[in-house]
Formats: structure tokens, sequence, C-alpha cells
């Protein structure tokens, strides 16, 4: 048998040498490609998910290399194959089990996340487009927090309508363009992945579930978290909620919770012929629903092609708070002017 000189590393149950994939989120699946040299370290995303048929993530040191030529010289003995990219799926959710309990996270767990909104980086570029008080009450009142994962991670907890938490989706954002973080992998994980909660059973929520007991505003619904929270700042009149993705909670095991109220879908650019199929499911269990084809009709080839949604038209419009925080920050003067005479800013934004 060849001695291969790159191979996945062998199991240690000393070391515990299996990750988390960056693909599928998966605690304790991933196994990462080694120099059997030593010549070389291959960043962490370099390696394979063993959960074959429910992920598939699979990215090569011949990929790496192929990405990466200046790392030629050690690769005399390793010819790069001009393959296909690695399959890097959207993360699987675990499967739903019918016939088991939902699992909750303790509130003490969401609380602890509630905090150090100044390394959050989707805080900080929700404060310089809405101004820190308004993107302060959105986290709480949406129930986002900080996570250590990669430094300055995002933490969208899902609460249910009876106020239980369901889980709690991590990912990173670019804290100057507030897009998601995707490369060299999507930086996406769960709660109860990263807390290793055996046998936990995953029924999720919508995002911002918790916000319709006790409200019968009527109700948007948006794909993105992100997008809910910067809607329910510019449009309050309605309560933003979010799929979560493609493969969220956007399924007829969750309309029930709809029942009674109305409801108008905000799909992004490019799902609306899908959400049109979504809105007919739920008119059929007699969920009053509209369906919103403005942007659909209106975008134009740029928009198209990036998939935008409502927020991102939104967010062009800076609140007067964010306009009044840039001014005094390149006028500290002009802030004790307003607070000594207590002056108040008109004319710049939504509020």
């Amino acid at each position: 048998m060849d001695n291969f000189r790159f191979i996945l590393e062998p199991y240690n149950r000393h070391q515990r040498n299996r990750y988390t994939c960056p693909s599928c989120g998966k605690h304790r699946e991933f196994t990462r490609y080694i120099d059997t040299q030593g010549a070389i370290s291959f960043p962490e995303y370099v390696g394979k998910c063993n959960r074959i048929n429910n992920c598939g993530y699979h990215y090569t040191p011949a990929m790496y290399f192929d990405e990466h030529p200046e790392c030629k010289e050690y690769n005399k003995s390793f010819p790069i194959v001009k393959d296909k990219k690695p399959v890097v799926c959207h993360p699987r959710l675990p499967p739903v089990r019918r016939h088991t309990d939902t699992s909750f996270i303790p509130d003490e767990i969401m609380q602890q996340t509630m905090k150090c909104y100044e390394q959050n980086n989707l805080f900080l570029y929700l404060v310089n487009h809405l101004g820190y008080e308004s993107a302060l009450h959105l986290m709480k009142t949406y129930h986002v927090g900080t996570a250590r994962k990669w430094k300055n991670a995002t933490v969208f907890w899902q609460t249910d309508i009876s106020g239980k938490i369901r889980t709690g989706k991590i990912m990173q954002y670019n804290a100057e363009t507030g897009k998601r973080i995707k490369e060299p992998y999507a930086h996406v994980s769960w709660v109860h992945t990263e807390l290793d909660i055996p046998e936990f059973h995953l029924q999720q929520c919508y995002f911002g579930e918790h916000l319709l007991y006790n409200s019968r505003k009527p109700v948007a619904i948006v794909e993105s978290e992100k997008t809910a929270i910067i809607a329910s700042f510019y449009i309050p009149e309605y309560i933003w909620l979010a799929t979560g993705g493609k493969n969220g909670c956007f399924n007829e095991q969750n309309f029930d919770v709809l029942k009674g109220r109305n409801i108008v879908l905000f799909p992004d650019i490019g799902m609306t012929q899908e959400w049109k199929e979504k809105c007919i499911q739920m008119r059929k269990r007699n969920i009053r629903t509209e369906i919103s084809e403005y942007l659909e009709v209106n975008a134009n080839d740029v928009e198209r092609v990036n998939g935008y949604d409502i927020a991102d038209y939104l967010i062009k419009v800076k609140s007067g708070e964010a306009v009044l925080q840039s001014m005094t920050r390149k006028n500290p003067a002009l802030k004790l002017l307003i607070e000594t005479f207590d002056l108040e800013l008109s004319g710049f934004g939504t509020q």
C-alpha cells in the first residue's frame, strides 16, 4: 500500500481530535487533514465531515493547494487535481423527531449572552445605521446575544410564544457591511450543538415568536433574522418574524401559531414563487395571508443577482439618532450644546 503524505488525522481518544464541522456545525464530526512530514499545517477547514449523507463537506489538500499555489514547493509528491469545489452545504438541521418531546434551553444560558454588545459585530453595524440606544433596544427586544465563538459572533435566540427557548443560532457578521461571513466557510452553528447537549430534540420556532404573546399587531414574515430586526425599526406597525432560512421553520408544523392574525409575507428577491406556495398553504389553514411582490417586480439586475430583501432598502435611510451620533463624533462640542439646551434633532431619517 502506498504511503500518502497527506492523510485524514487518525482518531486519538485521548486527544479527542474530532472537531465541529465548518459546514453543518455538528460537534465532533469533522476530521482534519494532516501532513505526515509535518511541513504544512493546514487551516482548520481543510478536512472531511463524517456525516457523508447529511452534510457531505470535503475540502481536500488538493483543493487547498489549487487555491494556494505558493505552497507548491511542499507539493511535489502530491499532484493537484483540477476537481470541482468542495460541497459546502447550508447547515442542515437535525431531523425533526415526530414522536419525541421538544427540548429547551434554560433561560439563564440565554441571559448570559445578553451583554458584551460592544464586541458583537452585528450590534456595531446596527449602531452605525440606527444609533446606539435603538440598536440596544432591538437586541434586547428580539433576544439577541453575543457568543465567544469566532470572538464576536451573534446569537439569535428562538423563543416561542410561551417564552420557552428552543435553541440559538450562532452567526458571524462583518461589522462594517452587515453581511454574513461565508468565507472560507459559512460561520454558522447552534447553541445546542456547541453545548453538546445529549439527545437534544430540536423543534424550531420563528425568530421573534415571543413577541406574538399579548399583542394583536399584524405580522410580517421575512427570511433573515437580521432583516426582521431592521424592519421592525423602520416599520413598527408590524410584528416582524423570521423563518431563519430556506430550511428553517416555515412549514405547516409552525403555521398554527399564526392563526387568527393578519399575515404579510416579504420574500427575498428570487424567492417570491416559492413563498407564493407557502401563502397558498397558509390560506388553506384559514390563516389570512398576503404576499408582497413589490421587490420582485421592481428590482434591478444588481439587486436581483444579490438577492436583496426589504432590509437592504430600509437600511439606506439613516435614523436621526445615527445622524446625531455621526455629527457629535466629528464635533464633540455639539453634544454639549444639545444637552445644555435640551435640543432635539429633526428632519433626518425616520425617528
